[in-house]
């Protein structure tokens, strides 16, 4: 089943074209980790899933539904969002960052909001004892950790993730990534995720997405794109930044 559909998708500001003709189906699933040189679009596409970026032509499809013509803000409830560094709430604290969207969802129905974050709370790595912390006082892999919480507390079936792990240090990248991969079998959510970290890429992903110019050049597994890369770029950039 595809989840995501982009069918001949452009993407044009002013003079300047970022999407050029992009077509892609991602099953139900997939971990999709997406990579290519700066600026060639991979964050655009990220963008449309949720409607954030609406294509100049061609069509996004959300399970079946158009982003053009479907109601944006229940799209985004169901759909959830970590990108890089922290974008918690500052005056509020860790439970009530992670409980934000389950109290637009649940309304009334605080029991299931409470429920929801302590579920959440544990499955990223955390004390419980850390709800009454504020943002300051946490880490910043432990900012992290309650983004990607707050990210999947209403239980989305696709998770975006943009750079999540690219402002914290080595070693706490490393258990990011494993936590990542922990909760991803663990839900079956689809997971696009968005990477300058070749490595990262081929870690996490069950599909890899290249792109240059604005334009697919591999989309398969990554055991594959290391084995048989389908051009030049795709050569360089495996092998250019591979450890």
């Amino acid at each position: 089943m595809n989840i995501i559909e982009y069918k001949n998708v452009s993407m044009s500001y002013t003079e300047r074209t970022v999407i050029e003709h992009f077509n892609l189906c991602i099953e139900k699933g997939e971990f999709i980790t997406i990579v290519g040189s700066s600026g060639c679009g991979k964050t655009t596409i990220l963008k449309m899933v949720n409607g954030l970026i609406l294509p100049t032509s061609g069509d996004v499809l959300v399970k079946c539904e158009n982003t053009k013509t479907t109601n944006l803000t229940k799209l985004r409830r169901n759909i959830g969002y970590a990108i890089q560094g922290s974008v918690l709430f500052p005056h509020m604290t860790v439970e009530k960052n992670i409980a934000y969207v389950p109290n637009l969802l649940n309304k009334t129905d605080k029991k299931r909001t409470i429920q929801a974050v302590d579920k959440w709370i544990k499955i990223v790595g955390l004390e419980e004892s850390i709800k009454k912390r504020y943002p300051k006082q946490l880490s910043g892999g432990q900012q992290q950790r309650v983004g990607i919480a707050r990210a999947l507390a209403a239980s989305p079936d696709i998770l975006l993730m943009d750079e999540p792990f690219g402002a914290v240090d080595g070693i706490t990248r490393i258990s990011l990534q494993d936590e990542i991969l922990r909760i991803y079998h663990e839900t079956g959510i689809t997971i696009l995720f968005v990477t300058h970290d070749i490595n990262e890429a081929i870690k996490l992903g069950t599909k890899m997405l290249v792109m240059d110019n604005g334009k697919l050049q591999q989309y398969d597994k990554p055991e594959t794109i290391k084995k048989y890369p389908a051009n030049d770029f795709v050569k360089k950039l495996l092998f250019s930044t591979m450890r």
